[in-house]
C-alpha cells in the first residue's frame, strides 16, 4: 500500500464545542464557544503539540479527542474511522486513544498495587489469561525505566517521575493508536522533565508512536514536537511545522506569546545529565 493509501492516525474536521452558562429569571444564557472550527490532521509516529494560554480551549480539544466530552459540531476520525457520537462511542473505538494527565497520582488508584494497575486495562479490555497479562505487565514496567521490585508497590512509595512513568506504561498496554499528553512534565522538576521527555521519544522512536501533546511551556514544545498548533480564546490561529512556527511565527498572538515566555533549554539539562552520570561514584 502507498504512503497516499494510508489514512491519517487522527483527522479532526470543524471540530466545535460550545457551553451555555449563567441566564435566569431576567437574564438570558450565554453560550461561550470554547473550541471553534478546528481541523488538523496526523499522521503515524508524529508529535503535534497545541500551545496557548489557559482558557484558550486546548484542554477542551483534548478531552474531545479522547472520547471523554462530546463534541457540539464536527467529526473525529481515527485510522480513518469517523467516532460515531449519535449512537455511542464503541469499547473498540475508546481504546485507539489513551490519555496521560499533568498529576500521575490523581489518575493512580492508591490501593492497587502498580503491577495491577498496568494489567487492569488487558483485564477488562482483553481476553488474557493472568500469567499473559503480568508478563505484558511486567515488560512495559521494564520499557519505562522501573524495576522489577516496583511492581508490587503502591503508587505512594514512588516519585513523581516514577508516577509518570507508570502513568505512561499503563496508557500504552492496549497498544493505542495515539496518545493525549496533557501537560505531562509541567509538575516535575527540571531534571526529571528532561527524563521524561526522552523517554517519550525513546517510546516514539521504538514504537512508531503519535502524539498529541498539550503544553503551555514553549521550550518543552520545541523539543518534542513535530508540528505546532496554536489556539487563542477557541480559535486556531497558527498552524506549522515546529521550524516554521518557532523561526518565523506569523499570527500577533503567537509573536507575543513567544515573546513573553521564559527560555529554558531542554537540550542543556540533557547535556548536563549525561556529564552527572558519567562522573566516578
Amino acid at each position: 500500500m502507498s504512503n497516499a493509501a494510508i489514512p491519517p492516525v487522527l483527522e479532526v474536521r470543524n471540530l466545535t464545542r460550545d457551553y451555555v452558562t449563567g441566564g435566569g429569571l431576567f437574564r438570558p444564557a450565554k453560550v461561550v464557544h470554547a473550541v471553534k472550527s478546528v481541523n488538523f490532521t496526523l499522521t503515524k509516529g508524529k508529535t503535534l503539540a497545541v500551545v496557548g494560554e489557559s482558557g484558550c480551549g486546548k484542554s477542551t480539544l483534548a478531552r474531545m479527542i479522547t472520547l471523554i466530552d462530546q463534541q457540539t459540531a464536527g467529526d473525529i476520525l481515527i485510522d480513518g474511522e469517523i467516532v460515531d457520537k449519535t449512537h455511542g462511542v464503541t469499547k473498540a473505538m475508546r481504546q485507539k486513544v489513551q490519555i496521560v494527565f499533568q498529576n500521575p497520582y490523581g489518575s493512580l488508584n492508591p490501593r492497587q498495587k502498580i503491577g495491577d494497575v498496568l494489567a487492569e486495562p488487558l483485564l477488562l479490555n482483553t481476553d488474557m489469561g493472568n500469567d499473559e497479562r503480568r508478563q505484558k505487565a511486567m515488560a512495559m514496567l521494564l520499557k519505562v525505566g522501573l524495576a522489577p521490585e516496583h511492581f508490587n508497590r503502591y503508587p505512594h512509595m514512588f516519585s513523581g517521575g516514577q508516577r509518570q512513568r507508570i502513568a505512561i506504561a499503563r496508557a500504552l498496554m492496549l497498544n493505542p493508536s495515539f496518545l493525549v499528553l496533557d501537560e505531562p512534565v509541567s509538575a516535575l522538576d527540571l531534571s526529571v522533565q528532561a527524563q521524561i521527555l526522552n523517554l517519550l521519544k525513546d517510546l516514539q522512536d521504538e514504537f512508531g508512536l503519535t502524539y498529541v501533546f498539550i503544553s503551555h511551556d514553549l521550550s518543552v514544545v520545541r523539543y518534542i514536537a513535530d508540528e505546532v498548533m496554536v489556539m487563542y480564546f477557541g480559535d486556531v490561529v497558527e498552524h506549522g511545522s515546529r521550524q516554521a512556527v518557532f523561526d518565523n511565527p506569523q499570527h500577533a498572538y503567537t509573536q507575543t506569546l513567544f515573546a513573553a515566555t521564559p527560555k529554558a533549554d531542554v537540550a542543556s539539562i540533557r547535556r548536563r545529565l549525561a556529564a552527572k552520570a558519567a562522573l566516578p561514584a
